[in-house]
């Protein structure tokens, strides 16, 4: 049976991405819709805030302005995240942090200055300071790009924080108008089943029985097809990942407020706390475990955190089931976003997933039920592969970090809380410093780069392998050329809520 009618349960950020990629896709195909049905009375999440940088080629590939963007969903630019207090306060002093920063050098110049930062005994530079001019950028406040870059262009790479519910209604709007995605209000009420365990209609409160030959379970922590419906069993990883619960707030700020080109991620005695500055207000997350501190102990560690900026604000609770699906794919059906998994809000893997998981299925999106049996082994291995190792990166942050001032830092050390695989690249990174080739899969969300910001944000002792006298004078070449760069660019950039206000004002130039 040819698949012509496609629907999406569920809206928010990962239900409107999902219905961007696959219109897109399904536009080539003569007679095949999507349908997106949504919820009148149940609220997104809307903590999802932050991004990698592919989200930029996303938003180019829908064909959305990123000047319009800007505008519509309160978005800023993101440089970094800027780790606070990830290790040892009392070793590394007032200065301890990190930056896991977006742009590096070329692969040669990023070897080779890991190698020589290794042998650098003074460390009187961060290795982020080594690898890339961003360091320098972050810690000035600036934007990575100017008023005469075109859309989707900079000077530095970079990401975006944004409000998740107008970002939502952006892609809402594209899909709509540019993939003649319909868009129905409505509540699922049962989902039926066939004989063959497929789903074979949803049944609403107001359209009534709606029939697909094809789902995509978008309606998040609910997931009511590949859980209520599909039965399909959840991994759970909270042996690994102890993280499981956040207070989140919406802090106002004032229009001459600084803004941070970065994501602030500050870490406490048991877990960590996010800070999003978007152009009108700050999100603020305080991310713990409550196997190591009640909730009033988090309640009041948040009201301390923020200060006189508290006032009149109340907090809301997200519980986390951290872990994901045993199969993303089932039958005829397929998970994304929230029903698919989560993890924890740090790297900003949730969208990451979302994007990354909505991109794959629409490269083999089926044509025909005849399909669907070996379409789901190959969504099923590569998705597995993606979150797997996504969580071995979440994993690294807390099990390389020296600190021991409470029970939730020496759990995270505990060898039975790290994934083999994980142990195995830690032993082999004690030798030798991290290559492309320790990456050996397409499937690998987070790359070299990624692991060596934090392994040495986060002062992971690799032994110093020998330096010829060539590579020495080589990188102190780079070195030198990498400080002109800084002040340049320095020169160069303007401040970051300068540049989004001109933006607002003037636009941007076109692709």
């Amino acid at each position: 049976m040819n698949i012509k009618k496609v629907a999406i349960l569920g809206g928010g950020t990962a239900g409107w991405l999902a219905a961007n990629h696959i219109g897109k896709e399904l536009l080539k195909r003569k007679g095949v819709s999507v349908t997106l049905i949504e919820s009148p009375d149940i609220p997104p999440i809307g903590v999802g805030e932050g991004t990698v940088p592919d989200i930029r080629n996303t938003l180019k590939t829908f064909g959305i302005r990123e000047d319009e963007f800007i505008r519509q969903c309160d978005a800023t630019f993101k440089q970094s995240i800027k780790f606070v207090n990830w290790m040892d306060k009392k070793k590394h002093g007032e200065g301890n942090f990190f930056h896991h920063l977006f742009d590096v050098p070329n692969p040669y110049d990023t070897k080779h200055l890991t190698q020589h930062w290794l042998n650098d005994k003074q460390k009187s530079k961060s290795h982020a300071q080594y690898l890339s001019s961003q360091h320098a950028i972050c810690e000035a406040g600036l934007a990575p790009k100017s008023i005469t870059n075109a859309q989707y262009e900079g000077e530095l790479a970079y990401a975006y924080h944004f409000n998740a519910g107008k970002f939502a209604q952006l892609l809402s709007c594209n899909a709509k108008d540019k993939f003649s995605v319909s868009h129905v209000h409505t509540n699922v009420t049962q989902v039926k089943l066939a004989n063959d365990g497929t789903i074979a209609a949803l049944v609403t409160d107001s359209e009534g029985e709606l029939e697909f030959d094809f789902y995509i379970d978008c309606s998040g922590f609910e997931s009511l097809l590949i859980d209520k419906a599909l039965k399909v069993p959840f991994v759970d990883v909270s042996d690994s990942l102890l993280i499981n619960s956040a207070l989140v707030v919406q802090v106002p700020t004032k229009e001459d407020d600084d803004i941070p080109p970065y994501t602030l991620a500050t870490a406490h005695q048991a877990g960590w706390i996010w800070d999003i500055a978007l152009t009108n207000r700050r999100g603020v997350g305080f991310v713990y475990s409550n196997n190591h501190m009640t909730d009033e102990q988090a309640h009041e560690k948040l009201n301390r955190y923020l200060g006189a900026s508290k006032q009149g604000l109340s907090y809301r609770k997200i519980p986390m089931r951290v872990g994901y699906r045993e199969k993303f794919w089932h039958k005829n059906c397929v998970a994304l976003g929230l029903a698919q998994g989560f993890l924890e809000p740090l790297e900003a893997t949730s969208i990451l997933l979302t994007d990354f998981s909505a991109k794959f299925l629409t490269l083999r999106f089926p044509s025909s039920t005849e399909q669907l049996e070996q379409l789901e082994t190959r969504f099923n291995h590569a998705m597995g592969y993606a979150w797997e190792r996504t969580i071995d990166f979440i994993k690294l942050h807390y099990c390389i970090s020296d600190r021991t001032d409470s029970a939730f830092w020496v759990a995270n050390k505990s060898d039975d809380t790290i994934s083999e695989s994980l142990k195995e690249k830690l032993s082999l990174w004690e030798e030798f410093i991290p290559v492309r080739d320790d990456f050996f899969s397409q499937f690998e969300v987070f790359y070299l780069e990624n692991f060596l910001f934090v392994l040495y944000g986060m002062h992971f002792n690799t032994k110093a392998p020998p330096c010829t006298s060539a590579e020495h004078e080589h990188c102190l070449v780079r070195l030198q050329q990498r400080a002109e760069i800084d002040q340049y660019l320095i020169n160069k950039l303007p401040n970051h809520r300068a540049l989004l206000d001109k933006i607002k004002q003037y636009g941007l130039q076109s692709i």
